[in-house]
């Protein structure tokens, strides 16, 4: 019964504090500064359709793809400490290879060079 009153009062007082920031923040959406999109550096009063480079594009998703890849090695990097057993090794080495094997092809491809 009491976990019943103690959700019953974490959810009156996420419901408070959603009504008091509802209120506060429609008294700042008038302000035309925070209305306005500001994407990338680029003025929001001149066109929408300037054109911006695809390498700066290109080289976001490839840090984005390596940065996911390095998250998953950290902790197999730990369990092989823990484990000490070849498959392991063995699999964290293939792991390894296929992500420099695609280093490798992003430099052939000219993925990383920013002048042509």
């Amino acid at each position: 019964m009491m976990s019943f009153y103690l959700s019953l009062v974490c959810l009156l007082i996420s419901f408070f504090f959603f009504l008091v920031f509802f209120m506060v923040s429609n008294r700042f959406m008038m302000d035309r500064e925070k209305s306005s999109p500001f994407e990338c550096g680029f003025d929001p009063e001149n066109s929408a359709r300037i054109p911006f480079s695809m390498r700066f594009f290109l080289l976001a998703v490839i840090f984005l793809v390596f940065d996911l890849e390095i998250v998953l090695l950290i902790p197999f990097v730990l369990y092989v400490g823990v484990s000490k057993s070849f498959g392991c090794l063995f699999t964290g080495f293939c792991f390894c290879m296929i992500l420099f094997i695609g280093v490798l092809y992003e430099w052939w491809e000219g993925s990383f060079n920013w002048i042509y």
